[in-house]
């Protein structure tokens, strides 16, 4: 197999047997705990390759094969979160970077700059900063990934470490520059190149439609009639996989292929299509409703992204005339965004900064109580929704506390919302905001119901995305801009 990199071979991603680990993020107590942190330290000291001088760096042998593979066995063998942590942690912080020989390189770049020597002796030595610069760790990575099954080891240590970090059983600047090292490596062997792009169908094989099934992370598969409607007519599902593992489902994106722009999800998932015979003439609009990513140790990694754009192109060979793109997507975190709100305003003696004098007055008749108090309540379940009064209600006031918090809650300028930064960030435009688009018991309770439209004009994603990126301008559309503006008119945080 050609083109994946230094070693890496179509073997690598074969699966790899470990024991099966239950979970739990103990570790063991007493004597046991002292005796697994020497097994631990025993092993990086054997495991881990130490770092060549710079002028043997071509020169020295590679470690032998089952010094890799102890460290794997050993991995795989740890039953709780927090002993594989505990390991990891060991790793970040005793076999990274060599800050001694990172501070005498770089004096020695400083000095060779001040004397204005030639470009070959800087270039020289600037190769000697770059080598120091690189972890210990890194060349444990590097060789576990040349065993059979080593790359897809490496993505479940990665979603380990990131689940470790969530839990935060392991932290730190060394473990986060760990992090940062892994997801470099696993972005270049699963870069666009090596990636395939497959079709599902009804007809595919059952081990795959059973993989796509559990993989929708987003509108979750109920039923094989459910799934025959998700790849049948007017509808489309595609994955990336590794040119090493066919079949392999890395991250999956549906498609719906619709008439207009989708307000609801429901109408996508449930319903069944117009006919079991696609009339192109039917199809106006490509409508992207759910990615997810099988692999949690690729979080970070851009697959999705290229999905989309391999996605757009082989739509457009099938369907010549098709030329609207949107997605229909999740607003997750909402929900938990405005009971922080209510949570905040309720504690500062009823202070309300986020509804009008009448809409607290329309709730509050409704409701029986007090507008903030009562609300907290009743939006923390998904009862309100039966209300058909209430619903009427909270519409204005709910629509423009979303579109604020899509266009303007921020994190780092970019937007706080995880799928509205991944849509921005492809350089699409929020383009609608829908009520009551997802009357799941997920969508009531982690959006108030609400999705967004993120619409792809094929033409300015890349100027959109640019702008984004560089200067943290989001590109939305007058129905939202203007949600914008009555929020910033009638609501005062």
């Amino acid at each position: 197999m050609q083109g994946l990199g230094p070693g890496l071979t179509a073997r690598c991603l074969l699966p790899l047997r470990f024991p099966r680990r239950p979970p739990g993020p103990r570790l063991a107590s007493g004597q046991a705990t002292g005796a697994l942190e020497r097994a631990m330290d025993e092993l990086l000291r054997r495991a881990v390759p130490p770092t060549p001088a710079y002028e043997l760096r071509e020169k020295t042998p590679a470690p032998a094969e089952g010094q890799c593979a102890d460290f794997v066995s050993f991995y795989g063998g740890l039953a709780e979160t927090a002993e594989r942590a505990e390991l990891l942690g060991r790793l970040a912080r005793g076999f990274g970077v060599d800050h001694g020989q990172v501070a005498e390189q770089s004096a020695g770049v400083l000095q060779l700059r001040q004397q204005q020597r030639e470009a070959a002796v800087l270039l020289q030595a600037e190769d000697r900063l770059r080598y120091a610069l690189v972890p210990r760790y890194r060349g444990l990575f590097h060789h576990i990934s040349k065993l059979d099954g080593g790359v897809r080891f490496l993505v479940r240590l990665r979603a380990d470490l990131l689940e470790a970090q969530a839990l935060k059983l392991v932290e730190g600047p060394d473990v986060r520059e760990m992090n940062g090292v892994l997801k470099g490596m696993l972005s270049e062997w699963f870069s666009s190149g090596f990636l395939n792009l497959e079709r599902v169908t009804w007809h595919s094989p059952c081990e795959v439609l059973q993989k796509i099934s559990e993989a929708e992370a987003v509108h979750p598969v109920k039923n094989w009639m459910d799934m025959k409607r998700r790849v049948g007519p007017y509808r489309r599902c595609y994955f990336f996989s590794h040119c090493s593992t066919p079949g392999e489902p890395l991250v999956v994106l549906h498609v719906a292929l619709t008439g207009d722009i989708s307000s609801n999800i429901q109408a996508i998932v449930k319903e069944s299509p117009p006919s079991e015979t696609e009339e192109k003439n039917r199809i106006a609009a490509a409508i992207f409703y759910s990615i997810s990513l099988t692999q949690q140790g690729l979080q970070g990694v851009e697959l999705g992204t290229f999905l989309i754009k391999r996605v757009v192109k082989e739509l457009q060979r099938e369907f010549p005339h098709l030329g609207v793109f949107s997605s229909l997507s999740p607003i997750p975190g909402f929900t938990k965004w405005l009971l922080g709100l209510l949570n905040s305003q309720v504690k500062d003696h009823g202070r309300n900064e986020l509804f009008t004098d009448s809409e607290c007055k329309e709730i509050s008749e409704i409701t029986g109580g007090p507008t903030n108090e009562t609300l907290k309540l009743l939006l923390s379940s998904s009862e309100w929704v039966h209300s058909e009064t209430l619903v009427r209600a909270l519409q204005t006031p709910l629509m423009r506390l979303c579109a604020w918090y899509l266009y303007g809650e921020k994190h780092r300028g970019y937007a706080l919302n995880p799928v509205a930064n991944f849509h921005l960030q492809n350089g699409a435009v929020l383009w609608r905001i829908n009520w009551m688009a997802d009357v799941s018991l997920k969508g009531i309770t982690s959006s108030c119901g609400l999705m967004a439209n993120y619409r792809y004009f094929l033409e300015e994603t890349g100027p959109n995305s640019t702008s984004y990126l560089g200067s943290k301008n989001i590109k939305a559309s007058e129905q939202v801009l203007s949600l914008v503006a009555q929020f910033q008119k009638n609501s005062k945080l």
